[in-house]
């Protein structure tokens, strides 16, 4: 069984095809279980994001793997497969263990070093763990991706230097409100109006509030969910608003903030056009060549929120996907380097441990072996031994030492065979071990068919 990933993202594919590729809710959970189904899939997670769609995967074929992995990718998110296979890339064994590890690091982000991937990255072989599509492989892959990123933020600046879609969202909107008085917040008196409650828009509200917004509303379908995640900002004034009150909403806001998980468009034209027919009653329109007064509305949703004819809108800027790829911020060249460096140590200690567990089932059955041959010839010596009346104790010291004997014999073979066994040809040494020991193939199988299983029962 080796490790497949297929997949697309902001690197491989424009936004417009992100944006009909994008699995969510019912769709991923359908898509995660149709892929484990497959026949030569053993374990499955999907990454899904605004800027990547991937299929982890067991296998025990690659192109068998890759090419239902490919019709089903195609056949949930609804675009043909002749389309999607353009967009595609494929990795496999060590390139996709390293490409996951750089996935989860931020190095693969459109803004290098952002924070929220790892979460998603969390998410991801949560849900497959609660389906049961993830077992123990991909169920470890998926430590090692969390603890490899968790190294990354915590041991380099990466995490400083590359700044979340969000924050660059904020310094975009900024930006096109007008620089701010010196020393304030880059939202300072400004109001802002985020649309949606998911996971995307409660850290929309939490960086609107660190960057000194005036006032933060929260718009959903669900009141409750807008509500809940009103309440969790104590520093801003909040309000929550309905769907339907969007236009009333984004009249009363300088900046907006949609990312919502739905498949079709939240925010249209007519629907701003009325905002902003508000607006300039109210005397918030943007006067000629004036930054002042200016309706920003950020599109952070994959598929997209936002009507795109919102753009021609006199005195609207609409910032999607596209413009902040072009303005994600730069990472020191010596920030990425540590990065790559942790990745390789986890990388060639996961290949080690990979390695030793190939050759385990040798190693224990080589064992087991000796430690029945032990007892046999033990409870044959007590036997002879017992009627010239030697003590029990005597017996036990003489099996102490039988015993210790056996296992210095084994310890330098069992331990070289695994620091080979990621050598060229590194299973042959465990091969020799199965010859020159007279192992029965079949207690070897045991071993390794228990494995998973008593990870399983944990």
């Amino acid at each position: 069984m080796s490790v497949l990933v297929v997949g697309l993202s902001h690197k491989s594919a424009p936004v417009a095809v992100l944006e009909r590729a994008a699995v969510s809710g019912d769709t991923l959970t359908k898509l995660l279980r149709d892929v484990v189904q497959a026949e030569p899939v053993a374990e499955a997670f999907v990454v899904s994001t605004c800027n990547r769609v991937e299929v982890y995967a067991e296998v025990d074929r690659f192109h068998a793997g890759v090419t239902a992995i490919c019709e089903l990718l195609a056949r949930h998110c609804g675009v043909p497969s002749h389309e999607l296979t353009q967009y595609l890339y494929v990795h496999y064994e060590d390139r996709a263990v390293s490409h996951l590890l750089a996935v989860a690091a931020g190095l693969d982000s459109m803004v290098v070093g952002e924070d929220q991937i790892l979460g998603q990255v969390r998410s991801a072989v949560k849900l497959a763990a609660e389906h049961g599509t993830a077992g123990r492989v991909l169920g470890e892959l998926g430590r090692l991706a969390l603890h490899t990123g968790k190294r990354a933020r915590a041991e380099t600046a990466i995490g400083r230097a590359g700044l979340s879609l969000l924050s660059v969202a904020v310094e975009l909107a900024a930006a096109r409100l007008g620089p701010p008085r010196p020393g304030a917040d880059a939202l300072a008196g400004h109001d802002v109006l985020i649309v949606g409650a998911g996971s995307m828009s409660a850290l929309a509200v939490a960086t609107a509030a660190r960057s000194g917004a005036a006032s933060i509303a929260v718009a959903n379908r669900t009141r409750e969910h807008a509500e809940r995640l009103a309440a969790g900002v104590s520093t801003v004034t909040t309000t929550v608003a309905g769907l339907d009150d969007l236009p009333a909403a984004i009249a009363a806001a300088d900046v907006v903030i949609s990312c919502t998980g739905a498949a079709g468009q939240v925010i249209t034209a007519d629907m701003v056009s009325a905002a902003l027919a508000a607006r300039q009653a109210a005397g918030r329109a943007q006067a000629a060549g004036e930054a002042q007064g200016a309706l920003v509305i950020m599109d952070l949703a994959m598929p997209r929120d936002v009507d795109p004819a919102v753009a021609g809108l006199p005195g609207v800027v609409l910032v999607g996907m596209d413009q902040l790829s072009e303005h994600a911020s730069a990472v020191r060249d010596d920030d990425v380097a540590a990065v790559r460096a942790i990745l390789e140590a986890e990388l060639a200690a996961y290949q080690s441990a990979m390695d030793a567990a190939r050759v385990a089932p040798v190693v224990v059955a080589l064992r087991a072996k000796a430690a029945n041959v032990v007892d046999a010839e033990l409870a044959r010596l007590a036997g002879r031994l017992s009627a010239d009346g030697l003590s029990g104790h005597a017996l036990d010291e003489i099996a102490q030492t039988v015993r210790r004997v056996v296992d210095k014999l084994l310890h330098a073979p069992t331990v070289r065979v695994k620091e080979l066994a990621g050598s060229p040809g590194g299973e042959e040494y465990a091969a020799a071990l199965r010859v020159l020991f007279d192992l029965d193939p079949r207690a070897v199988e045991a071993v390794t068919r228990a494995a998973p299983e008593q990870e399983g029962s944990r």
